[in-house]
């Protein structure tokens, strides 16, 4: 089997790693400035051991360093990373050390694996054997299509995706240990890891999927660590030129237009030759449609949406009544629709609420006069009345009796006829009892079937006049939850007075 390395999340070569590799930080007990805590030694030795150390390379049980091998490693992962050479672990090195990052070592001097292997035909086949949930299987088949198109635009090679057997290049996501000896460590760290050429597993790519993939700058973008995984896999070691695809720690980059940067173009075209200019046979894969708006460099990130106000393909975020007003909250602003003014008004997010940035989530409990807005894994009380935050938040979602492995709840609904509220993550829910502050016991069930007719998941949900509406997409169910039934179908639009 090939070596393979992996990706970490920092600067946007870093994330990658297509032979086998793993984040580790360095510790240093004779070397170490006075400032370094003793933790951070730790992480160091682990890191050298990791990345630069040949006993790393050779036997990763192997863990113990000599005071001459750490500075000499030190050393060379300083030069190797641009900063100043001391073999001393400082406070800038171990922040470097820290960065999520490709797993594969950086010892190489080189920009191909030792050996230079290569796939020896021109079409290379990969399956997906396993999808994340972070989006749609559409929406990976064309951004994994997209980085492999990277290459064959500059290269002889062709790629291409099956849906059964053994491919060339197997590609899956999945948290932990996921079969290779080489288990992920959870969200940060390595984001992936991938084998060079070869038969059997060369070229197997493996994400870790306790990160959050996305098609953006929020998350994980897996068009940029994709293609640096995929470089791994056709041969290519980590650059040690910053603006390269294979630097070894993940930092994000406009992708929009992205095209192979100048230093991993050369490194690849070295194994494969130059594509011969005249037009390709192979289609370039369509732009996958991305989970939120494209985002844009510029200080505020997502577009205004006011420019989705009234389109038939608004998707909400998340929604929720606050005394008699509803919320719909989109790319980290919020419409509010009042009963009492006929003008629909948007703020953003922050603004109101300096802590929170965007809203995944959101329910109000009108007996509490408190709401509740969800944000990645955390959540804020608010009072309703004044609109201010709850002293005390935000809290982990774990803290409403959500598992650990959630990281993001999709949307949330109270019902006051019964006093609970409805938590939907992906294709499931759980119920919390808002009298007794804890998770009814039987959860997480099935939302479809418990909820016929509405489909398996919910980005939005709210209640109003004794429906409960569920957003799926544009598409939007009003249900009545003592029948058990969908009593029509409507557009998110709708509620935003266009008509």
């Amino acid at each position: 089997m090939g070596r393979r390395k992996h990706f970490n999340k920092m600067s946007h070569a870093d994330f990658w790693i297509l032979m086998m590799g793993c984040l580790a930080m360095c510790h240093a007990a004779p070397t170490v400035a006075p400032t370094v805590s003793p933790e951070e030694e730790n992480l160091a030795e682990d890191y050298l051991s990791q990345f630069y150390s040949d006993v790393g390379l050779k036997n990763s049980s192997v863990r113990s360093i000599t005071k001459s091998s750490f500075s000499e490693d030190l050393q060379s992962m300083q030069a190797f990373f641009g900063l100043e050479v001391t073999g001393v672990l400082n406070n800038e090195t171990i922040e470097v050390m820290k960065a999520p990052r490709c797993g594969v070592s950086d010892i190489s001097r080189y920009g191909h694996f030792h050996g230079k292997p290569r796939w020896r035909k021109s079409l290379i086949t990969y399956r997906i054997t396993q999808y994340t949930r972070d989006l749609t299987q559409s929406q990976v088949d064309a951004t994994i299509a997209q980085a492999f198109q990277l290459y064959s635009d500059v290269i002889p090679l062709n790629f291409k995706q099956v849906r059964s057997g053994t491919a060339d290049i197997m590609i899956l996501f999945k948290g932990g240990y996921h079969g290779d000896y080489y288990p992920f460590d959870g969200v940060g760290g390595v984001l992936a890891h991938a084998n060079s050429p070869g038969q059997r597993e060369g070229g197997d790519t493996h994400f870790d999927d306790d990160e959050t993939w996305t098609l953006t700058q929020r998350g994980v973008n897996l068009l940029l660590v994709a293609a640096h995984e995929f470089g791994h896999a056709l041969g290519l070691d980590h650059s040690r030129d910053r603006r390269a695809l294979m630097f070894p720690t993940y930092q994000y980059v406009n992708t929009n237009g992205y095209r192979l940067p100048d230093d991993d173009r050369r490194g690849v075209q070295a194994l494969y030759g130059s594509r011969n200019p005249s037009p390709t046979t192979q289609p370039k894969p369509e732009p996958p449609e991305p989970e939120e708006p494209t985002e844009d460099p510029n200080p505020d990130p997502l577009p205004d949406p006011r420019t989705e106000q009234c389109s038939r393909e608004l998707v909400f975020d998340a929604a929720t009544s606050i005394r008699g007003d509803l919320y719909f909250f989109k790319n980290g602003h919020y419409w509010r629709k009042s009963s009492r003014i006929q003008q629909i008004t948007l703020t953003k997010v922050n603004t109101k609420w300096s802590q929170i940035h965007y809203v995944d989530a959101a329910y109000e409990v009108p007996r509490k006069d408190a709401v509740y807005l969800f944000e990645g894994s955390q959540y804020w009380g608010i009072r309703a009345y004044a609109k201010t935050l709850i002293p005390g938040y935000p809290k982990s979602i774990t803290n409403l009796g959500l598992p650990s492995s959630v990281r993001k709840v999709d949307a949330a609904v109270y019902v006051s006829t019964t006093g609970k509220t409805f938590i939907f993550v992906n294709n499931q829910y759980w119920s919390y009892d808002e009298v007794r502050n804890q998770m009814d016991s039987g959860y997480p069930r099935s939302i479809s079937r418990d909820f016929p007719g509405i489909g398996s998941r919910v980005d939005a949900a709210f209640e109003n006049f004794g429906y409960l509406y569920f957003s799926s997409g544009a598409r939007q169910s009003e249900y009545y939850l003592p029948y058990k039934r969908v009593m029509r179908v409507l557009l998110n639009y709708g509620w935003l007075n266009c008509y």
